[in-house]
C-alpha cells in the first residue's frame, strides 16, 4: 500500500441529515441507491437520518422501514409530561424501537452503525457506535431540544445531535473512500403564523442549516431534497409524498456522469471484496 495514500476502513458510507418526519425522504433515496447497487459499509445518522439509518443496518428494505411507520401519529411516540426540561417524553418511541429493531446492540446490527448525539452538559457532538444501549442512543439522537425530555444515557443528558451535528459527514469521512451524504434538512421559508410548532421548527431549522455547510462539502455524492421545505417535521401524513421525492431528487444525482462514475467504482470494489471471501 502507498505511504501517500490513506487506509480506508470501508470503501463507502453513507451519512443521514436530520430532519423529523422529513427523514421519510431517506427511505426513497435509499431505495434508489439499493438499484444502484450500491451498499454501504457503514452508516452514520442524526435524528431522523439516525432513525432510517438504525433500521436499514438491521436489515429492513427502505419499504419495510416505510411500512413499520405507516398509520402512525406523532402523538403515538410521544407521551406529556410536566413541562421542565421538555413538554413530551419520547417513551413510545423507545417502545417502537425496542418493539421493531432485530439487533439490540450495535454489533448485532448488519452494518456498521454510529448514532449521533449532543451532550447537553458538555455541549460537544458525540457518537454513539458500540455497547447494548442502541435504542437509548437513537432515542437521543432524535430528542429535540424543548420539544422533548433529555435522553439519559449513563447520568449524561443528550438531546437532538442536529443542534451540533445535523449532516454528520465528517464523522466517516476519513474512514471512508467515498460518502454518499442524503440532506433531507433544508431550509425553510418563515412561517405565515407565529405559534409554538411553528416557532421550535423554524429555530431548529435555522440552527441545523448552519452546522450543515461544512459536511455538505465533504460529500463525493451529494442527495439534497429539493421541495421538502414544504413539509413540517411534525408531519407523518405524507410520508408517500416525501418519499418519493426522495427517491426523484437521488434518482436524478445518480444519473449525473460524476455521480455514476462513483457508483461504478463503489459497486466494482464491492464485486472485488466478495470475490476475495
Amino acid at each position: 500500500m502507498s505511504i501517500f495514500r490513506p487506509p480506508y476502513p470501508y470503501n463507502l458510507g453513507y451519512a443521514l441529515s436530520g430532519g423529523g418526519a422529513k427523514g421519510f425522504a431517506h427511505l426513497g433515496a435509499l431505495k434508489v441507491l439499493d438499484r444502484n447497487g450500491l451498499k454501504p459499509d457503514v452508516i452514520v445518522g442524526t435524528s431522523a437520518g439516525s432513525l432510517a439509518g438504525v433500521f436499514y443496518a438491521d436489515g429492513y428494505t427502505p419499504d419495510e422501514i416505510a411500512e413499520l411507520f405507516k398509520g402512525k401519529e406523532f402523538r403515538q411516540f410521544i407521551e406529556f409530561t410536566k413541562p421542565t426540561a421538555g413538554f413530551f417524553k419520547t417513551t413510545g418511541l423507545q417502545s417502537f424501537l425496542k418493539n421493531n429493531l432485530r439487533a439490540k446492540s450495535f454489533e448485532e446490527l448488519k452494518i456498521p452503525f454510529i448514532a449521533v448525539a449532543t451532550d447537553w452538559n458538555r455541549a460537544r457532538a458525540v457518537t454513539f457506535s458500540h455497547g447494548d444501549f442502541l435504542i437509548d442512543a437513537v432515542v437521543a439522537s432524535c430528542s429535540i431540544p424543548i420539544v422533548f425530555y433529555p435522553q439519559v444515557i449513563n447520568d449524561v443528558p443528550y438531546v437532538d445531535g442536529g443542534l451540533l451535528k445535523n449532516f454528520p459527514v465528517s464523522i466517516i469521512r476519513k474512514k471512508c473512500r467515498y460518502v454518499v451524504g442524503v440532506n433531507v434538512s433544508l431550509m425553510i421559508p418563515p412561517p405565515e403564523k407565529i405559534n409554538l410548532k411553528n416557532m421550535i421548527e423554524r429555530t431548529f431549522n435555522l440552527m441545523a442549516n448552519s452546522n450543515t455547510l461544512s459536511d455538505r462539502q465533504l460529500c463525493d455524492i451529494l442527495i439534497e431534497t429539493e421541495g421538502i421545505e414544504k413539509y413540517s417535521m411534525f408531519d407523518l401524513n405524507h410520508s408517500n409524498e416525501m418519499m418519493a421525492l426522495g427517491a426523484s431528487c437521488a434518482l436524478q444525482k445518480t444519473g449525473e456522469k460524476g455521480a455514476q462514475e462513483i457508483v461504478k467504482r463503489c459497486v466494482s470494489l464491492k464485486k472485488k471484496n466478495h470475490a476475495k471471501k
